[in-house]
């Protein structure tokens, strides 16, 4: 019986080999699916005789410069890394609702795929990414200097660097401090990776390591940079010219078929959540490099470091070796190069270096990759249980006509992980061997969650125990499957993580994940829950069977002066996916209050459930799921709205609808034909979602019904836009000028201070007055920012109720304009109600009930 609870202080990570193995070898051959056949084969084979590596380090996951990752692992063969301080948590979401930490979960995978284009490998430090950030002594102190130093510094000693490439400059001209920052760190880290009195806990791990030299990306022009007077930006002594290095990252790889640029151009497109699809450029591309540290050089980032094995002492013959096998391969046959390899692989481990165990698992795919050979592991579910069994099918093809040997398949990662007996079986030729291995799930084995998020962050840094974790961009698999084969006369080990695989109507066969849930999972119906009024409200908990027969009682955790009826409800759910809602009535206290309603599941058999399952599901990256508590914030607070029925124009995913039906508003969702030919005047207010009028054309399409309906006495308030409108120049000018009534312009002033404080400009407005009092305590308890992009020129017809800024700069009094236009109201605002509404932050809420009810307040 299992006997622990599944709480999120529960799902903690169970160390494993494979975690260090992970940071050592990053993401092998077999990963990069975008390649296939000769091209290939072919590149692994120069991998193989590359053994100089190059480091980029930046702030964000759209940060790094990929034509420049491209060129230099897909073109020169260097093992190519890109570390991120963060996993970009703070950023926007054009392509669904999640934000903060499932933000981060999808930007990581966005980058895992980005990486199996460009060739490089990824890594990240603990820092969460807490939004825009205007200085570097803001992010180095939320961060803790020395937790993400020693990130970087860890990352060096494992990856061991000849160059390494910051992205930024550390100065002012990159503009975001966590930019700055990033490079500010960086050049720290250069020297303190190889002093050993620095972090000296890592080096039970890890060796001290000098890089060679360090550049940065010089500033962007229309042609090659050249050398120009030093500034604080380069390193460079005072009165001398900086070190420049051009390279043409347009080059053409005939192999590949494409250039670097178009390369990069597929790779930066993966960044969907950001809406950073990118054009495949063709022709000459020059990215300069300005040298910061290190030795000079003339024209190559590489410059005097020894390619091959031939650096290292017992190199030669493998250099030798390996060389014989690219000079010699035939493309029609494949299978003739496998025994050269075969014969290197003794040689090659028994050199002695870190990261030759990461070499040693290359010439393995590259032996598999020869020989034809198939080998995968698949789950006969996607979801399991602890204390259940299930059944994972092995499969091995040998594809070629050399004689593969079968010799073992054992799975790893988990305790009781199952294993084959000694098999010594020949493969006959393109027949499938498939097996059968059974796993009964240990009751104590932790869910399947992201490694970064098992344990609470502190502060503004994720929690990792286990120094060898820090780096990895991604969790281990829950299993992985080794096959142990011989090959001709010598024997190698292929090994892939055990995935579930089916077959989609629409999309062919498909992969996603193998994963350990909990038994059930739960969900509250709102993350917020607002009580204008001391009236009761009923909530729903769904709840979801990740298993047959799941039976139970849930209960709700409330404050004390919250009351909750029933006590407890009943489940009972027969098969895996079946779900049931059930619905509790809670009164609030008559006094404003906040706090937290917390779920819980017990099973019949013993088990507590705290946890909601939340999957996150696009096309472009594999399915995750993430486990938080099964609680919301609930709030009671006097709010009153004089408008019910609410139209909502859905920009780039945000949750403010659900918040307004918090209030006890109408929401109906505007789509394209409403918008064109509805009867807008059926609605009290109207709202843009975020990004509205960038990412709908329908919606700047009908402009002139919306004036129209606000000439007629409506009520229409547009949240925050960007710059970039339509696929033009002319387009987003005229687009933006015509987005509200008369003139204004958006400039990319911000308040990033959530707690900055708030002035009004006109504090006798009756906005401020009705149907509630906005006063200074309304901005109290906002998170991450007070807003961004904010107007900086109107035309005089607008006023502006509230001015905030941020320390050391001037006023910013255009997030919140408000013009009367014919009988209704128009509001531009840039506040951030997309993050403070779904936080349930009171005062956010009383302040948009006063814009809803404009239209009623002001007659």
């Amino acid at each position: 019986m299992i006997s622990s609870q599944f709480s999120m202080s529960f799902i903690r990570n169970t160390t494993c080999s494979f975690v260090l193995f992970c940071l050592l070898t990053g993401p092998a051959a077999f990963a990069q699916k975008y390649l296939s056949g000769t091209a290939q084969i072919k590149l692994a084979l120069a991998d193989l005789r590359e053994t100089r590596s190059v480091l980029m380090i930046a702030a964000h996951p759209d940060d790094e410069r990929t034509s420049l990752l491209a060129y230099l692992a897909r073109g020169r063969n260097l093992r190519t890394g890109y570390l991120s301080l963060t996993r970009g948590e703070g950023g926007q979401n054009l392509i669904g609702p999640e934000q903060g930490p499932l933000l981060g979960v999808i930007r990581t995978q966005e980058l895992l795929e980005a990486r199996k284009i460009d060739g490089a490998e990824q890594f990240f430090t603990r820092a969460i990414d807490f939004g825009f950030c205007k200085t570097p002594e803001e992010a180095i102190q939320k961060w803790g200097h020395d937790a993400v130093l020693s990130d970087i510094v860890w990352v060096i000693r494992r990856f061991q660097p000849d160059a390494i490439v910051l992205v930024w400059s550390g100065t002012p001209a990159d503009g975001h401090g966590h930019h700055q920052a990033s490079a500010i760190l960086g050049k720290e880290a250069f020297l303190a990776a190889a002093d050993k009195t620095k972090f000296p806990e890592q080096l039970k791990y890890a060796d001290p390591w000098q890089t060679r030299r360090m550049f940065q990306l010089a500033r962007r022009t229309a042609g090659p940079v050249k050398p120009m007077a030093a500034n604080s930006a380069s390193g460079s002594a005072s009165g001398k010219e900086e070190k420049v290095l051009n390279i043409d990252t347009g080059e053409f790889n005939p192999v590949l078929g494409y250039s670097y640029s178009e390369i990069a151009g597929m790779s930066r497109s993966m960044h969907r959540s950001q809406g950073m699809g990118a054009a495949e450029q063709r022709g000459s591309s020059i990215t300069s490099l300005v040298q910061a540290a290190g030795g000079p050089v003339k024209q190559d980032i590489t410059e005097g470091i020894e390619q091959g094995w031939r650096r290292l002492p017992g190199g030669s013959t493998v250099e030798d070796l390996l060389t014989q096998a690219e000079q010699t391969f035939d493309p029609d046959h494949p299978e003739k190069t496998v025994p050269l390899l075969v014969k290197a692989r003794p040689l090659m481990a028994a050199v002695k270096r870190d990261w030759v165990s990461r070499k040693l698992q290359e010439l393995d795919e590259a032996i598999g990759l020869c020989a034809g050979l198939w080998v995968g592991a698949s789950a006969d579910s996607g979801l399991a249980v602890p204390g259940s069994t299930v059944q994972i099918k092995t499969t091995t093809l040998d594809r070629s006509r050399v004689p593969v040997i079968l010799k073992a398949v054992k799975t790893s990662g988990a305790s009781d992980a199952p294993e084959t007996d000694l098999l010594s079986a020949q493969l006959a030729y393109n027949r499938p061997d498939i097996k059968t291995l059974t796993w009964k799930i240990p009751a104590s084995q932790p869910m399947s969650q992201p490694y970064w998020l098992r344990e609470p962050p502190s502060g503004y840094l994720y929690t990792v125990p286990d120094q060898r974790q820090i780096g990895l961009a991604d969790s281990p698999p829950v299993l992985e499957a080794s096959f142990r084969l011989q090959v001709g006369s010598g024997d190698i080990v292929l090994s892939r993580p055990v995935l579930y695989r089916y077959v989609s109507n629409l999309r062919g066969e498909l992969t996603r994940p193998f994963t350990v849930t909990p038994p059930v999972s739960l969900q509250i119906s709102e993350k917020a829950l607002i009580f204008p009024s001391t009236e009761a409200k009923t909530i729903a908990i769904e709840v979801k069977a990740n298993t047959k027969a799941s039976a139970g009682t849930v209960t709700l955790g409330v404050p004390a002066g919250w009351r909750v009826e029933p006590a407890s409800q009943q489940f009972s759910l027969a098969q895996t996916g079946q779900e049931t809602t059930l619905r509790y009535t809670v009164t609030p206290p008559a006094t404003e209050i906040r706090g937290e309603i917390q779920a819980q599941a017990k099973l019949a058999n013993g088990v507590s459930v705290t946890s909601s399952m939340e999957v996150i599901d696009y096309t472009h990256i594999p399915r995750q799921t993430v486990f938080q508590p099964a609680s919301s914030s609930i709030v009671r607070a006097d709010i009153k709205t004089l408008a019910h029925n609410i139209g909502y124009i859905a920009g780039a995913g945000d949750e403010v609808p659900q918040a307004l039906r918090q209030m006890g508003c109408d929401v109906t969702l505007l789509d394209s034909d409403f918008l064109a030919r509805g009867d807008l005047k059926s609605f009290d207010a109207i709202v843009a979602g975020v990004r509205a009028y960038n990412v709908r054309p329908d919606l700047r399409a009908n402009q002139h019904r919306l004036l129209d309906y606000v000439s007629q006495g409506g009520t229409y308030i547009v949240q925050y836009n960007t710059l970039g409108f339509g696929d033009s120049a002319a387009e987003e000018a005229a687009a933006a000028q015509q987005m509200g009534p008369y003139p204004f312009k958006i400039s990319h002033d911000r308040v990033t201070d959530e707690h900055a404080p708030v002035h009004f400009p006109n504090p006798q407005s009756p906005l401020l007055q009705s149907p509630n009092q906005i006063t200074e305590k309304d901005f109290e308890g906002w998170i991450q920012e007070r807003g961004l992009y904010f107007a900086s020129q109107w035309d005089p017809r607008y006023e502006s109720l509230f001015e905030s800024h941020d320390d050391s700069e001037p006023p910013r009094p255009g997030g919140m304009l408000f013009t009367r236009y014919g009988k209704g109201a128009y509001f531009y605002t840039g506040y951030s109600w997309f993050r403070e509404l779904p936080a349930g932050v009171p005062g956010a809420f009383r302040i948009f009930a006063n814009l809803l009810s404009a239209g009623k307040t002001l007659r």
